[in-house]
């Protein structure tokens, strides 16, 4: 009989292995699922996993069973991430609020910024961008739901702050990004999308050429595919119930 200590830790990282490739099967498959009904092609939607609060090695189990796309807020923690998986070829995008005084840290570990609402930010951002470095992705976060809680640039303020992100040089101007209110009803969860896939249109009328909007999480994602989303933002749908601790 084995009862020892290690053998039931292996028998734990096994089944946390199986149940992050299972969920992240299920999550895929779930999007295929709403590309197809919506008459899109799945190709045209990104995963991104969102891995805050969850350890390297549920990462890494979720690179292995094919997840390169992750998605952190807070930038200690994932400073420590992008040093325990150096040896993974990740590309990391940052979805949380930015901070003046983290700028630098993003701007120099990031692909992808989507959380851009100030011009000062962006501003920040572009001047700490390493020159050696292809230009940082951002997206301009909308506050579709118009929510004193929420981060965002109102959506009437889009359009000017879009066009001077644009300008600055270490910055590739790539779409919206929108956390709108949770909602059950798959109707209304599908407004505030559609809102934000308008607001893309219409600065592309102007020739801005965005081609981006990060929308749809664990429990919206099917009603932002549904209006056009080209990346669903997922975490508990692939790692479980998150315990936020100190990071809350």
């Amino acid at each position: 009989m084995i009862c020892s200590g290690t053998a039931r830790k292996g028998f734990a990282a096994h089944e946390i292995m199986t149940t992050i490739a299972s969920n992240l099967q299920a999550v895929r498959n779930a999007i295929v699922t709403a590309a197809v009904t919506s008459g899109r092609t799945p190709d045209e939607v990104v995963l991104l996993a969102v891995s805050k609060t969850f350890p390297p090695a549920a990462m890494r189990e979720a690179y292995h069973a094919g997840q390169s796309r992750f998605a952190e807020s807070y930038v200690q923690e994932a400073l420590e991430k992008l040093a325990a998986l150096h040896d993974l070829p990740i590309e990391w995008h940052f979805i949380g609020p930015v901070q003046s005084n983290k700028t630098r840290p993003i701007a120099e570990n990031f692909s992808w910024v989507h959380s851009v609402d100030r011009l000062k930010i962006a501003e920040r951002l572009s001047a700490q961008r390493p020159p050696d470095m292809p230009p940082l992705n951002v997206c301009l976060q909308v506050n579709v739901s118009a929510e004193d809680s929420k981060s965002g640039v109102a959506p009437d303020e889009v359009t000017g702050l879009a066009q001077a992100v644009a300008r600055l040089p270490q910055l590739r101007l790539r779409g919206l990004m929108a956390i709108p209110a949770p909602c059950d009803d798959i109707a209304a969860q599908r407004l505030p999308f559609a809102q934000l896939r308008e607001l893309r249109d219409q600065l592309n009328r102007q020739g801005l050429n965005l081609d981006t909007l990060s929308m749809g999480m664990s429990h919206d994602f099917a009603a932002a595919i549904a209006e056009g989303a080209t990346m669903v933002r997922v975490g508990s749908a692939i790692f479980g119930s998150r315990n936020y601790g100190e990071n809350q």
